[in-house]
């Protein structure tokens, strides 16, 4: 059977999608990248947000209609908004055929044979946070220099907006061992670029060996001889502790860039969120990590107009961001998310104070981003090669301080016609604009 996938949301979805790929390889059918040839499109949803959930719902709907006009027989979907409304889908949406929750995702063929006997309306699922049936082979769907290895699912922490621990479960850690194996075929694949991602790579070990192994696992993952560089995402900054930063300071393969969302900043807003640290524990850690790794690169992600935020925590958080000055920062508006605590929370923002929130600290972070790239121009950076840029005529890539498809880029020239992606260059930084750097290659 020709089939046809469609990955939405988080890296940790496409990881998802990639395994996915090489199971249904494996059972003997074949990858389509036109969904009008396809006999089965899949659908990777997400739900994180609303925004997220009506991209999932479009897409799903969008691909119905190659049933009437293609030849496309089956439209299976999977992912966060199928584990949150099963039945919903199943009801809303007719031209859906099934749908596979939590970890059924391992199912997938055996939900194809099902639909391919005739069998309809089809809803099957596993247990939240079992990772363990999908192979560790995956194709790739991201350039062929860079990936995501995913060391956990699901999650305990139970913030009250957040919908993610009653979607992916409680929090799994996959198995040492298997990751190291995922992590070595992916370098035989010549993958440059590993990083490592979880809903919270921080607590990586404790449910399943007791006691946290990231640290561990990061100087594993170095090891590994044609890696080149490891960034690691998702850090919850109460388990960032002395031992996971003495990794930074000694581990020359581990990017000088973590992620960590602190989502607010007022000690009264993250008490409602269920955030585990205050205001101070968070300078603390921020502190510790700059005095510790002076030349690290810091990316957070902000909550605003969350319910009972006022004027004067808004403020704070404004105060708190140009303060510490992070070198990347996401934005999310605060979205009403059905069966989680602060759905029911009656001081809700109007979304007109939400917008505005939002549109001030982006420009916030615009002009703060601008006032840091300022400062590297004459400076020599190690650039890995992302490919080349044909509307500005130059090679682009990134240097250690950003992720991919998040973050910042450097774009150059040189003097070479060609350069393999992947490729980690030296780039004379000659100018800078509000978020991007500019320069030549040398050698």
């Amino acid at each position: 059977m020709d089939i046809y996938f469609e990955s939405l949301g988080c890296d940790k979805n496409l990881v998802d999608t990639e395994k996915m790929m090489t199971l249904l390889a494996e059972g003997g059918h074949k990858l389509t990248e036109d969904p009008q040839t396809a006999e089965c499109a899949v659908v990777n949803t997400c739900c994180f947000i609303n925004d997220a959930k009506t991209e999932s719902i479009e897409a799903i709907l969008g691909l119905s209609e190659y049933k009437e006009s293609a030849g496309l027989k089956y439209l299976v979907v999977v992912g966060c908004l199928a584990s949150r409304y099963p039945r919903e889908i199943i009801k809303e949406i007719p031209e859906v055929d099934a749908v596979i929750t939590g970890s059924g995702l391992s199912r997938l063929c055996e939900v194809l044979e099902r639909l391919a006997a005739g069998e309809k309306s089809i809803v099957v699922g596993g247990d939240p946070g079992n990772d363990s049936a999908l192979p560790q082979k995956r194709g790739i769907s991201t350039p062929v220099h860079y990936t995501y290895l995913k060391i956990a699912e699901g999650c305990d922490r139970r913030c009250t907006y957040c919908i993610i621990p009653y979607v992916k479960g409680k929090y799994t850690s996959f198995d040492f061992d298997a990751i190291l194996e995922e992590a070595r075929l992916l370098e035989e694949r010549g993958i440059s670029e590993l990083i490592v991602i979880a809903q919270e790579t921080t607590r990586y070990g404790v449910d399943r060996y007791g006691k946290k192994r990231l640290p561990e696992l990061l100087r594993a993952l170095c090891a590994l001889p044609f890696i080149k560089w490891i960034r690691v995402m998702y850090c919850y900054p109460e388990e960032i502790d002395d031992e996971l930063i003495d990794v930074f300071k000694t581990e020359k393969k581990l990017c000088h860039y973590i992620d960590i969302p602190i989502q607010h900043s007022s000690d009264n807003v993250l008490k409602r969120m269920g955030r585990r640290m205050d205001r101070a524990g968070l300078a603390k850690v921020i502190g510790k990590l700059r005095t510790s790794v002076p030349d690290i690169s810091i990316r957070t992600t902000l909550i605003v107009g969350f319910p009972g935020e006022t004027q004067e925590d808004f403020e704070d958080l404004r105060n708190f961001v140009e303060e510490y000055k992070f070198n990347n920062l996401g934005v999310f508006k605060y979205s009403k998310e059905e069966n989680t605590p602060a759905y029911k929370y009656k001081d809700q923002v109007k979304e007109s104070v939400k917008n505005e929130r939002y549109r001030e600290l982006m420009t916030l972070a615009r002009s703060l981003s601008k006032a840091q790239k300022e400062k590297i121009p004459g400076n020599i950076l190690d650039v890995i090669v992302d490919g080349f840029d044909s509307r500005k005529r130059m090679f682009v890539g990134r240097s250690y301080m950003d992720a991919p498809e998040i973050d910042s880029c450097v774009y150059f020239d040189s003097d070479l016609e060609t350069l393999m992606s992947g490729t980690i260059v030296k780039v004379l930084i000659k100018q800078s604009d509000d978020y991007d750097l500019f320069g030549t290659m040398i050698d």
